[in-house]
């Protein structure tokens, strides 16, 4: 169906398939005035989106008649892969005027993934002492505190009143665009508490700065992996925490914002990598996605082969009970659901921290005392099934204790493989997929059929 392009209409912001649809037939009939009408009322965040949804034609062209609209909070927000492809569109003066007004630590996120001559570029565009802080932040370990962290601090002598507060604020031209505290440092620049704006706002002038402190104050050290920096802002409910070098002395702060982000890449790769898809995104080439997903393909492969060897030792059983056959399946897909959903809720329990050392084993039992219930609940319809679907009983009986036994085991593996792995310094959410299949196809497999073989010959 042909879309129907009406110069005329003026549209609302937001982001949805009719704006997509009109910003392509924008792009297709250069009409620079109905274009900067459609994208200009849009959040940077759906910009971004849109972008990432459009083809490579389509947004070559918006980069070309959309001037100056591709700004720094624009790129912040973009899938690594097409950010890479929209700087090399830019020019030194148009990137120059993207990254001028954003914060140390958005642009250090913008390097963090580029290659070294977009990072040059980017680094050009900065003035002298912009590129200094820039550059002592990518000095810091990757997906470290110094790296998250912004370097424009808003502090005051911890000596200072509520009135001496105020007004060296009112004094700044060039505060953070966000900020929520006012740190307090003693005179060897080492934080000592924060307060909230509002109660900085709410308190009488000659209230001292340290009578009005947030008793939730606590600082980040600055090699502090991010993920746990993301942690102790959701445990603690922190909304900004100064971060701290080897001696203690400020450096930084990161904010609710950057820390809920982490939080929230942490969970999404989590899911993909239990998924077996890595992280891949939807801007992905044919290519990178195979390369991606193929060798957990291949571990599949291997599991599978082995499940298979366990059929294999039990072909005369399964020649003489066809009805075998038929059932196999159920057992092993009961048992990998099973595992699956106690793998679901150990992986996430550790990356949380709510599984630890003291709890490991009440969880371990929980979840196998879980998987008996279970699986008794469903050996008995089973066994019901089993035995009028083929007028066995006996196959009925194989049935439902290869299913008991199953599921107790796919609760044991569930649990037990993401701790040993997260033990061992391996990422639970990568590897225990492939382990928790095979040992309850393996399991299942050779239950049923080894009880087939023991009772029904």
């Amino acid at each position: 169906m042909t879309t129907l392009y009406d110069p005329s209409v003026e549209p609302n912001d937001v982001l949805d398939a009719e704006r997509v649809s009109d910003v392509r037939v924008a792009v297709e009939h250069e009409d620079t005035q109905r274009l900067n009408a459609l994208l200009d009322p849009l959040h940077p965040a759906d910009i971004a989106d849109l972008l990432e949804q459009v083809s490579d034609v389509v947004r070559a062209g918006i980069l070309r008649l959309w001037k100056d609209g591709i700004d720094g909070d624009v790129l912040s927000e973009l899938d690594d892969s097409i950010r890479e492809e929209i700087i090399d569109g830019l020019d030194a003066a148009e990137l120059a005027v993207a990254v001028r007004d954003l914060d140390s630590d958005d642009v250090v996120d913008l390097l963090e993934d580029l290659d070294e001559p977009q990072q040059e570029a980017i680094l050009d565009a900065l003035d002298d002492a912009e590129r200094v802080v820039v550059e002592q932040s990518l000095s810091f370990p990757e997906e470290s505190a110094g790296r998250l962290m912004q370097r424009e601090v808003v502090m005051a002598p911890e000596h200072w009143n509520v009135g001496q507060a105020i007004d060296y604020l009112r004094r700044q031209e060039d505060l953070p665009e966000q900020f929520y505290h006012m740190i307090l440092i003693d005179p060897r620049l080492r934080p000592t508490g924060y307060v909230t704006l509002g109660k900085l706002l709410g308190a009488r002038r000659a209230t001292p700065m340290l009578e009005i402190a947030e008793d939730s104050f606590r600082t980040i050290p600055v090699d502090q992996p991010e993920k746990d920096v993301a942690y102790a802002f959701n445990q603690y409910h922190l909304i900004s925490a100064p971060v701290v070098d080897a001696d203690d002395r400020l450096v930084g702060v990161i904010t609710i914002d950057d820390a809920m982000i982490v939080l929230d890449e942490e969970y999404e790769e989590d899911m993909m990598r239990l998924a077996g898809v890595g992280e891949g995104s939807l801007s992905d080439s044919v290519l990178d996605t195979t390369r991606g997903r193929l060798p957990w393909l291949a571990v599949n492969l291997a599991t599978a082969i082995i499940a298979s060897l366990v059929i294999s030792m039990f072909e005369t059983t399964i020649a003489q009970f066809v009805a075998l056959a038929v059932l196999m399946p159920i057992v092993a897909s009961m048992g990998g659901n099973a595992g699956t959903q106690s793998l679901t809720v150990a992986v996430r329990a550790i990356a949380t921290k709510d599984l630890t050392t003291s709890n490991v084993w009440r969880v371990i039992r929980r979840e196998v005392l879980v998987g008996l219930l279970n699986g008794m609940i469903f050996a008995m319809v089973l066994g019901v099934v089993g035995y009028f679907w083929f007028g066995s009983s006996i196959i009925g009986w194989v049935l439902a204790l290869a299913m008991v036994l199953n599921m107790v085991v796919a609760g044991l593996a569930g649990t037990v493989i993401p701790v040993v792995l997260e033990r061992i310094g391996i990422d639970p959410a990568l590897a225990s997929g492939a382990f928790v299949t095979t040992v309850t196809d393996v399991v299942g497999f050779f239950a049923f059929l080894g009880l087939a073989a023991w009772m029904l010959l």
